[in-house]
């Protein structure tokens, strides 16, 4: 029996590895745009997106004046500034980055589209995995926002 108590210990250890390692998800075949809008949440409440049509769901669009390629640039330099994240893709009117949680490795796909007729950015957070993200993808695009204003305030 002594035997066997290291080897269901390693079992036990890599079992356990091999499923924080599946935390992150697979990137989802649904970001980008598309019809020119973001993706929808889906129903579960670790998303939030400014093109949502529930309360649960919606945040405010980020505003901006003058281009769009301006806009994204200055979300980019925001966005690179936190910690564990990463820019996916950028163009002038779109960026999709990821951000991985500290401890489990969760990743989110956040996604913003420049709107320049309406002069507003849209903004989309979403958790690749699990049901609730206790408020951290909302926290996240305010946290942007914020910085956001702070720069411009300077």
């Amino acid at each position: 029996m002594k035997v066997l108590a290291p080897v269901f210990h390693a079992v036990v250890v890599l079992a356990g590895a091999a499923l924080l390692a599946g935390c992150h998800g697979a990137r989802p075949a649904s970001l980008g745009i598309s019809r020119g809008r973001l993706a929808p949440c889906p129903s579960s409440p670790n998303c939030v997106s400014s093109l949502a049509d529930d309360d649960s769901h919606r945040i405010a669009p980020l505003p901006f004046s003058g281009a769009a390629a301006a806009a994204i640039g200055r979300i980019e330099g925001v966005v690179r500034s936190l910690p564990r994240a990463s820019v996916v893709t950028a163009t002038e009117t779109y960026l999709h980055a990821e951000f991985t949680s500290a401890v489990f490795r969760f990743v989110d796909d956040v996604e913003f589209l420049a709107d320049e007729a309406a002069g507003v950015v849209q903004a989309r957070s979403a958790s690749r995995v699990g049901f609730s993200d206790l408020g951290v993808n909302r926290k996240r695009i305010e946290d942007i926002r914020a910085r956001l204003d702070e720069s411009l305030s300077r």
